[in-house]
This record gives structure tokens, sequence and C-alpha cells, in this order.
């Protein structure tokens, strides 16, 4: 077969005929391989250090992996908020848990406690807890197992609606990173896949119906989160599960508010759109 260039010979350009067309761009793909290849690979520890914590059970001194907040890339945002960054995922070194005790808490919530709350505690996880082994990484599913604790000593300790609203939040969040992480390769790949899904849902379901129940109990910040925050996020809930009225009048409260930045109007009129959308398929 002739090649792609036969006939420039009869522009006096004969030597030009068997010329590579992707010549260049496999030039620049070995390249950029190279540059791979010699570019060491940086692991997950590079980027954490040991922070240490005071238990407020048992005022036990707490080394917690920490990530170096400086080091990490923020890349993006899912519409629900969940940060997605580039280098490794920060959700999986925001729970403490003390090594004696077994007190466990994201970050923010690892602070003080009320005589009550210790007891209950000491009673109904100190006296049976054993201490995992230390790990320099956790894989996603020893930083499940961990924010597992942080909610079983959420519920014990009988801490507010929000506090355990943003621990599902958050598992929720980390469900859907380590389906993302999953090499699809892996044998039984699709059934881990929809068990992890499965946990995703039930998890932001209880997260939609806590904070439902913060807002009508609690002052807001809602763990840090201001009223237009908690609005949006609510009705990006509700809307994934259906409930396109209760996401519809949230959407309309973030939009009417005085307080809400032009970045997050510009989210929820995205959102509208997208529950306008279902509506109408739903009609049809």
């Amino acid at each position: 077969m002739s090649g792609l260039l036969s006939g420039l010979g009869s522009f006096g350009l004969e030597g030009l005929e068997d010329m590579e067309l992707f010549e260049e761009e496999k030039k620049q793909e070995k390249t950029v391989e190279a540059e791979k290849a010699q570019k060491p690979e940086v692991k997950e520890e590079e980027y954490l250090f040991d922070k240490t914590f005071q238990c407020p059970v048992c005022d036990k001194k707490v080394t917690a992996r920490t990530i170096r907040t400086g080091k990490v890339r923020l890349i993006g945002a899912d519409p629900d908020m969940r940060p997605r960054y580039e280098q490794t995922d920060p959700l999986k070194y925001d729970v403490i848990m003390c090594d004696r005790c077994g007190f466990t808490a994201l970050t923010r919530f690892f602070t003080y406690m009320t005589p009550t709350q210790k007891k209950a505690i000491k009673e109904k996880i100190s006296q049976n807890f054993k201490a995992p082994e230390v790990k320099a990484t956790y894989t996603y599913e020893e930083a499940l197992e961990r924010y597992k604790m942080a909610l079983a000593c959420s519920i014990i300790k009988g801490a507010k609606a929000s506090e355990k609203a943003y621990i599902c939040l958050k598992m929720g969040w980390l469900c859907r990173s380590y389906g993302e992480s999953l090499d699809k390769k892996t044998p039984g790949y699709a059934n881990m896949k929809k068990e992890i899904d499965e946990m995703e849902n039930a998890f932001l379901h209880n997260a939609l119906d806590g904070f439902v129940a913060a807002v009508a109990s609690e002052n807001f910040p809602i763990c840090g989160m201001d009223e237009v925050t908690v609005d949006y996020l609510m009705a990006t809930l509700a809307a994934r599960f259906g409930k396109y009225d209760v996401a519809s009048k949230l959407i309309s409260s973030v939009l009417s508010s005085h307080s809400a930045n032009s970045r997050m109007k510009d989210r929820a009129r995205d959102l509208k759109e997208q529950v306008l959308l279902k509506i109408r398929e739903q009609g049809e």
C-alpha cells in the first residue's frame, strides 16, 4: 500500500513521502514515559507526620497520623462537597483513636467531654478495647474501621445529631474514595464495588437524616458550616435519594439568601437544573 504522502514527488518533494505522521507525538510520549520512570515515586507516608493530642477520657497523650496540609493539592470537589486531592486522601487520616481507652473521634470532636460521657466511654468501650497494630499509613478498609469506632463512640457518649451526621457524611465520602481506588481487574471487583456503593448510600442517607435533626435542634454554625452551606449540602443529599421536593425548597433557600456567595449560588443553580430534569423525567 502506498504511503500516506505518496505522490508528493509530483511536487518535487519525493524526500517527504516517507515522513511519519505522528512521529513528533511518539517522541513526546517516550519523553513523558522516560520522565515518569526517572521521577521517584512519592509514598503516602511522606505526606504524613505524627501529631500529639490529649485524650479527653483518660488524659493520655495520643499520637495520631496527620496530613501535612501544605503538601497535598486540592484538585476539586464533588457536588456534595467531598474534596478531591491529587497526592493522597486526607479523609483516611481525620480520625484519632486513643490506644489506651479506645475513645475515638474525628479530629474536630476530639476535645472536652462531660463526666457522664467519660463514664459511658469507659464502661462500654474501654473495658473491652484492644488497640490495633500501629501503622504508618492506612488502607481504606482500615480507615473505615476507625470511622466506625468514631461513630460508635459518638452514639455511646450521646453526641449531638450534627456530630453523628458529620461522621456519616465523611464515611460516605470515604466509601466513594474507596470505590474509586479499586482496580477493575481485581477478582470480584463488581461485587466489591456494589457493596461499597451500598455502604456509601447508607452512610449518606443517615447523614441527611442527622443534619435534618440538627437543623431543627441546634444553633449555627453546625460542624463549622453556616446555614447556607448546610442547606446546600442537605439539598444535594435529598436530591441523591429522590427527595426532590425537599431539595427544591432547600435550593430556593440558598438562592434567596443574602449571605450566600456567588460560587455557592452557582452550585445551587446547577443542582436546581438537575433536580428539574429528574422531575420532568418522572412526569414523562
